[in-house]
């Protein structure tokens, strides 16, 4: 679908305003649940004080950014050559040197990594709403793929220092500017979400198709070398770790020491999967989230047909990369994260109940839980992430 016309105004409109009431909502929701958190699920259960004010924020994958934050990527010499080595390579810089800006201004690390995430998730859920407005047509199409999104089961990782709303926060306005046919502007948004993760090379692809679907009718080829501006964050990143390791492949290997992400065929992955989800190899609570990776990728493969039926070819391809990422390592990681950044999900969500408007009803009624039980698991650290 090609949609041409001059960018969108920065002034917000009254459904920009409504989503941004709902946006803080959700963070509020969000921030009584860590503080009860505090309370009510200590480390020390005989404990008389409760955690830190920022102690449920602080878990997983935190850690590993604010130490590239503070101390950069290879601390005195330290490195993948030392026993002990935390693979913080496999994550991209972006982020960390956001974090490590704004720590300038906001001396506490969490509260420099939840304020920049709160600006950005903010940035993204109005981009998302325009995005829906855009392609529905539909007066509330923004503020029901805002409300998709914000209480889906992972959105706290919306929430917290994590780079999914900062990734949203550039990728959804490349999107919306390459849906404009405003290409610098889309390459120069893509190439900073392209620092931040790698799934900003998947973005790319689908905006260089697009390109490629909208010349077919305007031949206007002389925005074509902007395309090209995303992959200069990975090639700058892989010559950095060459420069410090040896190794070109550096940021792939971190991934393979530390989080099994070496290849293996699509099937082989989905049976091992299968077989840490349901054959009882894994403590219940490693097999429920295991389960949950098989849904999440289920739910793709479905997005996907959807999106080859309609001809929608760049979301496609971009979700179509992302699915092989995430479907050919050791086993299945993260997937239900990384549907956080699936916007089409939420478009096409968005699109069903607006046929459909019960479901609104049912995703609330069976999604708001599951929100719920993400969220603590998160605040409490009792799994894996």
């Amino acid at each position: 679908m090609e949609a041409n016309g001059p960018p969108p105004s920065a002034r917000l409109s009254p459904a920009d305003r409504e989503v941004l009431w709902l946006y803080l909502l959700t963070r509020l929701a969000i921030w009584i649940t860590a503080y009860c958190a505090r309370w009510l699920f200590p480390a020390d259960p005989d404990t008389r004080q409760p955690a830190g004010v920022f102690a449920p924020f602080q878990h997983w994958d935190w850690a590993h950014y604010v130490h590239i934050a503070r101390d950069g990527y290879f601390p005195d010499g330290a490195g993948p050559a030392l026993g002990g080595w935390d693979n913080r390579e496999a994550f991209f810089p972006g982020f960390p040197l956001l974090l490590r800006a704004v720590h300038v201004v906001v001396p506490h690390w969490t509260a420099a990594g939840l304020l920049i995430s709160f600006a950005a998730g903010a940035v993204a859920v109005l981009a998302l709403t325009r995005i829906a407005r855009l392609h529905l047509r539909h007066p509330s199409a923004g503020r029901r793929a805002a409300q998709f999104l914000l209480l889906s089961p992972c959105a706290v990782f919306l929430a917290v220092g994590y780079t999914e709303a900062l990734f949203l926060a550039l990728a959804l306005p490349a999107w919306l500017a390459a849906q404009r046919n405003h290409w610098p502007l889309a390459a120069t948004l893509t190439t900073l979400a392209a620092t931040v993760r790698v799934t900003g090379l998947f973005l790319a692809a689908a905006i260089a198709l697009h390109f490629l679907l909208a010349v077919r009718t305007h031949r206007r080829w002389t925005a074509l070398p902007w395309l090209a501006l995303p992959a200069l964050p990975a090639a700058l990143y892989s010559w950095y770790l060459y420069a410090h390791t040896g190794d070109w492949m550096a940021w792939q290997h971190a991934q393979e020491r530390g989080w099994h992400r070496t290849f293996h065929a699509p099937w082989e992955a989905w049976s091992r999967t299968w077989d840490a989800a349901f054959s009882h190899t894994q403590a219940t609570g490693y097999a429920g989230m295991f389960q949950a990776e098989l849904l999440a990728m289920a739910v793709g493969l479905l997005l996907l047909a959807l999106l080859i039926r309609r001809r929608r070819w760049p979301e496609a391809l971009y979700l179509a990369l992302n699915l092989w990422a995430l479907g050919t390592s050791y086993w299945y990681m993260s997937i239900p994260r990384a549907t956080l950044v699936w916007w089409p999900l939420w478009i096409a969500l968005t699109a069903w109940s607006l046929r459909r408007p019960r479901l609104t009803t049912i995703f609330l009624c069976l999604g708001v839980p599951l929100t719920t039980l993400v969220t603590l698991t998160f605040m409490t650290g009792r799994w894996a992430g």
